[in-house]
């Protein structure tokens, strides 16, 4: 009895991508990110692009909820959290306040505060989520609970490029920013920074090509990259549109020692 052909061996079957990892940066496209289950989350899905285990002060996960999913019930871990939801409807409540949270919307909870969530449409809901703890300047009141969304949000135009600044914009109550920069065809940050704080950055859309140390790295829609304090790094936009990208940066805290 022969054996019946083989198929052709697939492409990516040796483990080709475009995943990095060092000691100060990484780069992480969604193929290959693993799922995570979690007690007390009923029909979600959580795949962690970045978390302390990697180095980095906070974690950043990406959120899938399925219909009728959600938490089980409401939670305070202690630390604090941003939701910023990408499709689907995300029904979100941080303390009493209760919204429902549609593409573009977000939701910051403060450390201590309870939160919870439940997808209570048809559909799947895609978020992000980060969390850290709360790293607040003595004597300075903790923030509220925040909701908004980014058509709502301050937005800064410079050269073709924009930024939307979503959450913690001046607050000196505030230990992290999340902003969208935004670059038009062929634009770029205005140059190549170098600084104390980290950054935590999802592509919204588009491609371009992202430095990091001294290399270039091509980047797409639906990529993570982690920067750790004092990389060097800089944004320049390519292809036929623009680009965005959301941003986690920790401000307002000293230098530790």
């Amino acid at each position: 009895m022969s054996t019946p052909p083989r198929p052709p061996v697939p492409p990516g079957v040796i483990g080709h991508n475009r995943a990095n990892l060092t000691p100060h940066y990484a780069i992480f496209p969604p193929v290959g990110i693993m799922d995570s289950l979690l007690p007390g989350l009923t029909g979600c899905i959580l795949r962690f692009m970045t978390s302390p285990r990697m180095g980095a002060k906070f974690a950043e996960a990406m959120l899938l909820v399925a219909p009728g999913g959600g938490s089980d019930a409401a939670r305070d871990d202690g630390l604090q959290h941003f939701f910023y939801v990408l499709s689907g409807e995300l029904e979100v409540t941080v303390g009493k306040k209760k919204e429902v949270l549609g593409p573009g919307a977000f939701a910051y909870c403060p450390a201590g505060t309870t939160y919870a969530f439940g997808n209570r449409g048809a559909g799947e809901v895609r978020a992000l989520w980060v969390k850290r703890p709360y790293a607040g300047v003595k004597g300075i009141p903790r923030p509220g609970p925040k909701f908004g969304h980014r058509k709502d949000a301050r937005r800064e135009d410079v050269d073709g490029r924009w930024r939307y600044w979503l959450l913690g914009t001046g607050d000196m109550s505030m230990d992290f920013e999340m902003n969208i920069m935004g670059f038009g065809p062929g634009t770029h940050f205005h140059c190549v920074e170098t600084h104390v704080m980290e950054h935590g950055l999802y592509m919204l859309q588009g491609q371009g090509l992202q430095l990091l140390g001294r290399d270039w790295h091509e980047i797409w829609e639906g990529d993570f990259i982690w920067m750790g304090p004092y990389v060097p790094q800089q944004f320049y936009a390519t292809g036929w549109g623009g680009a965005e990208y959301l941003l986690y940066k920790d401000v307002n805290c000293d230098v530790e020692f």
